[in-house]
């Protein structure tokens, strides 16, 4: 049997690209390729492009995998193709460019290009960074907790966005927390962050043993840091369906609220590539449909 090629031509979405250093080792205690990379991309792109669409993206690149060198990236990637979607991002100077991964061509091409790790912001470029349509919570455990703790912390937290009208959905971080995402309609960028912070010192008040809301990493061990900063314009987060670059590869997977109940170890919310493509194979439905579901949207509460 012959190997693999280590190069391809393929046509994705009507655009040729030409994938290389397919067999390239990128997370060697897993033994993942790039091209398993890139097959997981290509699969998942149906349910991933919905929320990453009209968001101005930025990466992780790590083209040598895990193993080397890796940085946070906000422009186009060199070699980036001339048909792939560029939004420019206002700033303190000239406005920069970002790339919009709105098709499935575009995520194979970036990754391909190494930028394995996709982030966006809770803005949607159309609106612009002053305007936001999602709010996010970020389940961070400190030392001496784990994504079990996280559950703990964003069952109460559900209901509390319940309560204001507000539909919360869970996913995965693929790394150690949990993410809450919850859709709303358009709403200034203040807004949304004050919402996000009133509601969060609201948890660790009725959570003090469990949940904290300050960045202060001396009041983080054993307990849940929920971080609202990430709502802030400037801020990004891991998308939905997105690898994550650890030691074995990570996705932010999307989970039900049962499974959020029920997680007893790490393990029970931990997924690769190859199980989140199971999961969506069984499922045959997006758990964040609400995310992109105009009618599902919420309003935030101004006080």
């Amino acid at each position: 049997m012959s190997a693999a090629p280590d190069r391809q031509a393929v046509r994705v979405d009507g655009h040729q690209l030409a994938l290389t250093h397919l067999r390239k080792t990128l997370f060697p205690e897993s033994e993942h390729t790039k091209a398993e990379l890139l097959h997981y991309y290509a699969r998942i792109a149906p349910l991933m492009v919905p929320h990453t669409t009209d968001r101005a993206a930025s990466f992780v690149r790590a083209p040598d995998g895990v193993d080397g060198e890796r940085w946070y990236a906000k422009n186009p990637p060199p070699g980036c193709p001339e048909w792939v979607t560029i939004t420019s991002v206002p700033g303190k100077g000239e406005p920069a460019p970002h790339v919009v991964v709105d098709s499935t061509a575009a995520l194979v091409a970036m990754a391909n290009l190494g930028a394995y790790e996709v982030h966006v912001p809770q803005w949607r470029a159309g609106a612009g960074p002053a305007v936001h349509d999602r709010v996010v919570f970020d389940l961070d455990p400190g030392p001496g907790a784990d994504v079990t703790d996280c559950c703990r912390v964003a069952l109460p937290l559900r209901a509390a966005l319940a309560a204001d009208g507000l539909t919360a959905c869970a996913v995965t971080s693929g790394s150690k927390g949990l993410h809450l995402y919850v859709a709303v309609e358009p709403a200034p960028a203040e807004t949304a962050v004050a919402y996000a912070k009133r509601l969060a010192v609201r948890m660790r008040a009725e959570l003090p043993d469990l949940a904290v809301a300050t960045m202060s990493r001396a009041a983080r061990h054993g307990k849940v840091f929920i971080d609202w900063s990430q709502n802030a314009s400037a801020k990004t987060t891991a998308a939905p369906y997105t690898l994550r670059i650890r030691e074995r590869p990570g996705v932010a997977t999307p989970v039900d609220w049962d499974e959020v109940a029920a997680c007893a170890h790490p393990a029970d919310l931990a997924f690769g590539p190859e199980e989140a493509l199971a999961r969506v194979e069984e499922r045959g439905d997006d758990p964040l449909a609400p995310l992109s579901d105009a009618a599902r949207r919420g309003r935030l509460p101004e006080t």
